[in-house]
């Protein structure tokens, strides 16, 4: 789902020619169907089962977007002119980078190019955000990111960003300096002085108490009220929720 900051969040789901507007579907019944067919993403070959979120197999194996350092970034090497395909390590990586903290049920250290923010915070449900170090390539921005590890976690807990839940005494200014402090001396000059927090809401109408995730390969066809809509997941009713972006490539059709 295409994403845009608003009050709340607006969500926009493309298929094929279609976009649909879901904040307007939000507390209505829908129907979502899967055919069956699915391509990957990347090289557009019809296959049966979909790796990653919308690959084929060869594509997880050896596409830049699943290298080690989409996950792990101080392992990148676009800098020394290397990389599964120099052409798009040069584009997606030796660009402008943010190492930012997110606030979703803990503090998040992670990494993203500075055009996506803040779509990058919105897609892992966070309440609140802040940069704090600007670098001009991605393996920077992993080794701030490790040194940062025994402070912060790099993780989100989906079940308890669906769930709402938020550890109590979480203030993300303090932990900014916190931050700064422990980024190493050879790094400080990429730390950012201003870190201005950007507050999210999202168009949730009941949150679920249990979650439990359903997928089309095993549930073709699902029937449920919407009840809001944080992440890439659609919450759905009895608790029940789907990631969208783990489906690319899925051939599906929506309903009201």
């Amino acid at each position: 789902m295409r994403v845009a900051l608003g009050e709340p969040v607006q969500y926009t789901l493309k298929l094929e020619e279609d976009e649909i507007d879901m904040n307007q579907l939000i507390g209505q019944d829908i129907h979502i169907a899967f055919d069956g067919r699915i391509n990957c993403i990347n090289c557009g070959r019809a296959i049966k089962k979909a790796y990653g979120q919308g690959f084929c197999y060869p594509c997880f194996i050896n596409a830049p977007q699943n290298s080690e350092c989409i996950i792990r970034p101080e392992l990148c090497r676009a800098h020394l002119g290397e990389g599964r395909d120099v052409e798009w390590e040069e584009k997606h990586h030796m660009q402008p980078h943010i190492v930012y903290l997110a606030q979703t049920d803990a503090i998040k250290v992670g990494v993203t190019r500075d055009v996506q923010v803040p779509t990058r915070w919105i897609d892992q449900g966070a309440r609140k955000a802040l940069p704090i170090a600007e670098v001009p390539y991605r393996y920077l921005a992993g080794l701030i990111e490790v040194s940062l590890k025994a402070q912060f976690t790099d993780k989100t807990n989906w079940r308890n960003m669906l769930k709402n839940i938020t550890k109590e005494g979480l203030h993300l200014e303090e932990n900014c300096a916190t931050a700064h402090q422990n980024i190493p001396e050879d790094l400080q000059e990429y730390v950012l002085q201003e870190c201005p927090i950007t507050e999210i809401s999202y168009p949730v109408l009941e949150y679920p108490t249990k979650v439990k995730s359903l997928g089309l390969d095993k549930n073709p066809v699902i029937s449920s009220k919407l009840l809001g809509i944080r992440g890439q997941y659609l919450i759905l009713e009895d608790g029940q929720v789907i990631n969208i972006r783990n489906h690319s490539g899925y051939y599906i059709s929506l309903s009201v």
